[in-house]
C-alpha cells in the first residue's frame, strides 16, 4: 500500500517506533514525517535512499533496526526485491563490499521470512 506520506500515515510504523520508547516513536514521528512531507522527491526514492543510508551507517541489525524497516516502507512504496538488490549493488561500490554483505544477508532474512 502506498502512502502519501510513508511515516505520517503508516500506523504500523509509528506503533513499531513507540515500542522503541514511547517519547522517542512520537519525535520520530513528527521530525521524520515532516521530512517525508517535502514535496520534491517521491516516497519510494526517499525509501531507497533511507536504505542506502543504512548500509553507509551499517544500521541493519538489532532492536529499533532501521534497515528492515526502511525495506519494508520501501516495499510499500512500490520498491521490488531487485531494485533494493540493484541498490545494494550499486551502494557497495562506494560504501564497500562488507558493508553491503551484511546487508544482504539481512534482505534475504526480511523477504523469505514467511509472514
Amino acid at each position: 500500500m502506498k502512502y502519501k506520506n510513508a511515516v505520517l500515515d503508516d500506523i504500523e510504523l509509528q506503533e513499531g517506533l513507540k515500542q522503541i520508547n514511547p517519547k522517542f516513536g512520537d519525535f520520530v514521528t513528527r521530525v521524520a514525517g515532516e521530512a517525508w512531507g517535502l514535496p520534491l522527491i517521491d516516497q519510494k526514492t526517499k525509501a531507497l535512499i533511507t536504505i542506502a543510508i543504512d548500509v553507509v551507517n551499517q544500521d541493519q541489525v538489532g532492536p529499533g533496526n532501521p534497515f528492515g524497516a526502511h525495506v519494508n516502507m520501501a516495499l510499500k512504496q512500490g520498491a521490488t526485491r531487485e531494485e533494493i538488490e540493484e541498490l545494494l549493488l550499486f551502494v557497495c561500490v562506494y560504501a564497500g563490499f562488507n558493508k553491503v554483505a551484511g546487508c544482504f544477508g539481512v534482505l534475504n532474512e526480511i523477504l523469505d521470512t514467511p509472514s
